[in-house]
């Protein structure tokens, strides 16, 4: 190792929380990047298929956001607005409503929150708990929707509940996502059923919370019928339908939103991640007008509405979602993932591929092989991470900008460090 990687080690290791977690799989010392590509302080070249855990969509230093950027910083644009009028919120404002909302047929509000996903979270489920009258939320089977207190309570993964120590989690219902009890078995049916039973013990619901594909839960996808059944459910049980599209939204999943082929209409709808196109933190709340009862400063946030996020999120949406002509390109290049997925899945015995869209993986059935998967994929230049209950599924999430090219090369990489894995785990079980 060069000396002044050791050097750098030794900071991280000396001063760095142990909370630390993908630096210690993937040690290099990153020092720039542009679209689908990272590159160390050696030097050496890697293909981005994590992509800030899908908050860089539209790839690295996309060069039209940062000229708009820097034209902001460079004129002494506002830099921290709280939540002041300014310019560049107006015309981010008007870019969605033109190009995201009016198209849809979607009249939300949208309310700015703290810069971070589990902000938006929290404040959804805040909403749903103040409009209803009622406190009892109902998540699911292998969700994640933050790390904060109230968001932290409707994630399903042990690992980071724990991390609230003995702390209380309360409130909330979790029942089965669609597949969890197996192919046979009718999750909408099974809740249904308890939601019905006035002695089922559990509380009549606030909110309904859900992810279209879940990110960090193993890229289980719902289908459209699921998504209907549990507003159906949701309606008839008086309670909001709120749609956690924080990592499967802007363009993940193929379109915009990732619920949108399925017709439903939620009362609120979490983003962040690549909302602002460009990696900066920045996160709202999408919220039916007859919801939208805060009063001034009821729920706010020193960060709410990251003003430099304003300038490059307006960017994208102009530049990828005025047409549909970006969509119908991620639509290839989806075909194109999950072609090369299924050759990864068929060198692994009753591997799967899960998810849709440019937020697939396979699950190879075993955390340690899926992290060494990642491992060798990263020792031949290509970033890639897990995700699922054991880490099961090895999780492609390149920035949907990636040049085919690009996308292919890394994609054989994957391929060769699965029958590298492989092969590895069948000598040493010889």
């Amino acid at each position: 190792m060069p000396n002044d990687m050791v050097k750098q080690t030794t900071i991280y290791k000396r001063r760095e929380s142990e909370a630390r977690s993908y630096c210690r799989a993937m040690p290099a010392a990153f020092t720039r990047a542009s679209g689908s590509e990272l590159f160390d302080a050696d030097g050496n070249r890697y293909i981005d298929f994590l992509a800030g855990c899908s908050s860089l969509n539209y790839g690295h230093n996309d060069p039209d956001m940062k000229a708009a950027l820097i034209e902001h910083i460079a004129g002494d644009g506002i830099a921290h607005g709280l939540d002041f009028h300014t310019d560049a919120k107006s015309a981010f404002l008007k870019a969605y409503e033109d190009h995201i909302l009016a198209p849809r047929g979607m009249n939300h509000k949208i309310m700015m929150t703290g810069p971070t996903g589990t902000n938006a979270v929290e404040a959804a489920i805040k909403l749903a708990r103040k409009v209803t009258g009622r406190r009892n939320v109902i998540a699911f089977t292998n969700g994640f929707h933050g790390m904060t207190m109230g968001a932290l309570a409707l994630t399903g993964n042990a690992s980071k509940r724990d991390g609230a120590g003995n702390a209380s989690l309360g409130d909330v219902t979790h029942m089965p996502y669609e597949g969890s009890l197996g192919d046979t078995v009718d999750t909408l049916e099974v809740i249904d059923t308890m939601l019905s039973n006035p002695s089922s013990g559990i509380d009549a619901p606030a909110a309904f919370i859900f992810e279209p594909i879940q990110g960090e839960g193993g890229l289980t996808a719902a289908s459209d019928d699921w998504m209907r059944g549990i507003e159906k459910i949701a309606r008839k049980n008086g309670a909001l339908l709120i749609v956690d599209d924080i990592q499967s939204g802007c363009g993940r999943s193929g379109t915009y939103f990732s619920f949108e082929k399925s017709g439903i209409e939620p009362d609120m709808i979490t983003q962040a991640k690549s909302l602002s196109g460009f990696g900066l933190p920045f996160a709202a709340l999408l919220i039916k007008p007859e919801h939208d009862i805060w009063k001034p400063a009821e729920h706010n946030g020193t960060f709410r509405g990251n003003t430099h996020a304003f300038v490059t999120a307006r960017v994208a949406i102009e530049k990828f979602w005025a047409d549909d002509a970006f969509q119908k390109e991620i639509a290839i290049k989806s075909d194109v993932l999950g072609a090369a997925l299924k050759d990864v899945a068929e060198l692994v015995d009753g591997a799967s591929i899960k998810g849709r869209g440019m937020m697939q993986g396979v699950d190879v059935g075993s955390g340690d092989l899926a992290a060494t998967i990642c491992a060798r994929a990263y020792d031949q230049g290509l970033v890639i991470e897990t995700s699922g209950a054991h880490d099961e599924v090895v999780k492609f999430l390149a920035p949907l900008t990636t040049p085919q090219e690009i996308l292919r090369e890394g994609l054989n990489i994957l391929t060769q460090a699965t029958y590298d894995a492989t092969r590895q785990m069948k000598i040493a079980a010889e």
